[in-house]
């Protein structure tokens, strides 16, 4: 972890929305969803001084992070954009904030590189984070900045990046680069889905760019022929250009099928691994990470390792600094398949620097178990949800598992829903933990609609809105030290 900020404390930016709408559809809720991932910027690494987010950090996640990760003397500007979460062209319209980012001397972390961000940081004469090592610590000048963006516009294309597998490819053995054509038009789509339909073979139907599995969709033969015809499950997608790529079998829902390997490459080019986790996919939808001690057998993890720094070389050569990862499927074989590159921070990313901070503070290398969207069963106000997190945090202290929120801004939402990581030293103790907090999510609901239950929170209605909410005025942004 010390390639990555070269063990300084530094300013975490929270501009996961403005990131991912260049690759996404742009729509207000792919935006606002990435203003509430925003929350993740909290643990963009082991020691934040300068927190900026684009949406209200409430007062009890802070001191709780605080607590018992400890950090000392964080300034927490949020509330610094709309709700689109474009934290990036906000702050560029606020010269104080700025001026405090560049006084400050720290390296500035972004979740991922966009021309408002490099704008950013050139007008702030900040120190850029992300490229990670002696070269982000002694400062990186517009040209590497903007080699940097180019570099991650190019490969976050999983066109480009099965490319770059398929050169790489032949000097690992144990990696398949499964076959993938382009197709430029949704009827040519149609037509190819229909013939490997018909011969009793599934494929996955990607957009050239998407996020947490946006833009993907995996196609069998039974899903054609349930909905009448490939046409119909291709419209789902958005426009653009398609991939269409072989699925490759697995062992089902086994428990290495989904891996991902996340690493720095820093200032003068050196990979540097940071680890290895088995993600949790939901269909096509990320949903969080393990990583640790044994989640993965060796055999895998080298691999996985081998495989990833190469392509951590191949993007050193081009320009690239900064945090990426490789995620891989596994086949019935036990080869890895590389899917995609991201050029940027990663929810894993999360897991591995709350596994380093608490490592340094408790000894060891504990499991860490994150959980991006875990519903609730009820809408929460800041203070119901506190004392719901306090509560299901204590169960979980019981369990010799420590608990801490991580996206604390969707509870509140139509279809409310919570993020937290878990840290234990045992999976069993993990798996335990997990559940409870899924129970305790889904008691809610039921705790709701019976009125005679009088023990815990009480949530709020799942529909209604919070006086004030919605409001697009222009606010200063609030500081505050945790």
């Amino acid at each position: 972890m010390t390639a990555w900020t070269g063990g300084a404390p530094a300013v975490h930016i929270g501009n996961v929305g403005d990131f991912n709408a260049q690759f996404a559809d742009g729509s207000p809720h792919v935006r606002r969803a990435g203003g509430h991932y925003s929350c993740l910027a909290a643990f963009y690494s082991p020691d934040p001084r300068i927190l900026v987010l684009p949406g209200q950090a409430h007062d009890f996640w802070t001191r709780e992070l605080s607590r018992v990760l400890e950090w000392r003397d964080v300034e927490v500007y949020d509330e610094v954009a709309a709700d689109d979460g474009g934290v990036a062209r906000a702050l560029l319209s606020r010269p104080a904030l700025l001026d405090r980012i560049r006084r400050s001397g720290l390296p500035v972390i972004t979740w991922g590189r966009t021309p408002e961000s490099e704008r950013l940081l050139t007008r702030s004469g900040a120190r850029d984070g992300t490229g990670g090592g002696p070269g982000a610590i002694s400062g990186a000048g517009p040209d590497c900045l903007g080699r940097a963006l180019g570099v991650t516009r190019r490969y976050e294309s999983k066109a480009a990046a099965h490319r770059l597998f398929r050169t790489l490819a032949p000097a690992h053995p144990g990696i398949v680069v499964p076959a993938q054509e382009r197709v430029a038009s949704r009827r040519r789509a149609a037509r190819a889905l229909a013939a490997r339909a018909a011969a009793g073979a599934a494929a996955v139907v990607k957009t050239e760019y998407g996020v947490g599995g946006s833009g993907t969709l995996v196609v069998t033969p039974r899903q054609v022929a349930e909905a009448g015809g490939a046409r119909s499950l291709v419209g789902r997608l958005p426009g653009g250009p398609l991939l269409i790529e072989e699925y490759i079998a697995g062992s089902g829902s086994g428990p290495c099928r989904n891996l991902t390997f996340d690493a720095v490459v820093d200032g003068g080019g050196a990979v540097h691994p940071v680890g290895v986790g088995v993600m949790d996919i939901e269909g096509t939808g990320y949903q969080g990470v393990t990583v640790g001690p044994g989640v993965v057998p060796d055999a895998p993890a080298e691999v996985a390792e081998r495989f990833a720094s190469a392509v951590g070389r191949a993007l050193a050569a081009e320009g690239y600094q900064g945090w990426y990862d490789v995620d891989f499927v596994m086949d019935g074989s036990g080869r890895l398949a590389p899917v995609e590159i991201n050029v940027r921070l990663t929810g894993p990313a999360a897991a591995f620097v709350i596994q380093a901070r608490l490592a340094g503070i408790q000894g060891g290398r504990p499991l860490v178990r994150t959980l991006d969207r875990l519903p609730l069963g009820a809408r929460l106000p800041a203070a119901a949800l506190a004392d719901h997190l306090g509560e299901v945090s204590r169960r979980c202290r019981s369990l010799g598992v420590t608990l801490l929120p991580t996206v604390v801004t969707a509870a509140f939402e139509p279809d409310p829903y919570v993020g937290v990581a878990l840290a234990a030293r045992t999976p069993g103790a993990l798996d335990a933990a997990e559940a409870v907090v899924r129970s305790a999510n889904d008691a809610l609901g039921r705790m709701f609609a019976d009125p005679g239950v009088s023990s815990g929170p009480r949530p709020g209605p799942r529909s209604g809105r919070r006086a004030g909410a919605g409001s697009r005025r222009t606010r200063r942004p609030r500081r505050r030290r945790s």
